[in-house]
């Protein structure tokens, strides 16, 4: 099983899924729920840690806009978790491989968990939603964007499905 982003989805995917918000709105919006987190990318993720947010995993690539990250934000998101995980997932795909590892994530209970993906790891949001338990909220950036917000809820797991749907 893999999953290909095919061009007709990618407009689509520049829409949030969920809540754009700025960093501050974030922070609010994670005080305000007190959901669990769960973090896809490198700026992201790196931007919580900063600021004592740690999530129960966190998804990155070590990149950024296809770009590598800068030594020392890589060096601190490295440092995060108890176990490290490494997944192959080529650009515009979600593999197998990346599909069962963040479902085994959520269905062990595993926290503290770095996923480092080798290639990309940018649709990792969506099976990151779809197999979210509702206490869950996952964020991910968009680029000269912000940061969004997605709650785990029925609703935005059925956006997925229909995205899915459409791999």
């Amino acid at each position: 099983m893999k999953y290909h982003l095919p061009a007709s989805l990618r407009v689509r995917l520049k829409e949030p899924l969920g809540d754009l918000l700025t960093e501050k709105q974030l922070f609010d919006h994670i005080k305000k729920t007190g959901n669990h987190i769960v973090s896809v990318g490198d700026l992201v993720t790196y931007t919580l840690l900063i600021n004592q947010i740690n999530p129960l995993f966190c998804i990155i690539d070590d990149h950024t806009r296809r770009h590598d990250v800068k030594k020392e934000k890589i060096e601190k998101i490295h440092e995060y978790g108890k176990k490290t995980i490494t997944v192959n997932n080529p650009a515009g795909t979600i593999t197998e491989e990346l599909w069962k590892t963040i479902k085994e994530l959520y269905d062990t209970h595993d926290s503290n968990v770095l996923v480092c993906v080798d290639g990309e790891e940018d649709l990792a949001a969506l099976p990151a939603i779809l197999f979210a338990p509702s206490d869950v909220t996952i964020i991910y950036g968009m680029p000269d964007k912000g940061v969004v917000a997605v709650p785990a809820t029925e609703h935005h797991k059925q956006k997925v499905k229909e995205i899915i749907a459409k791999m």
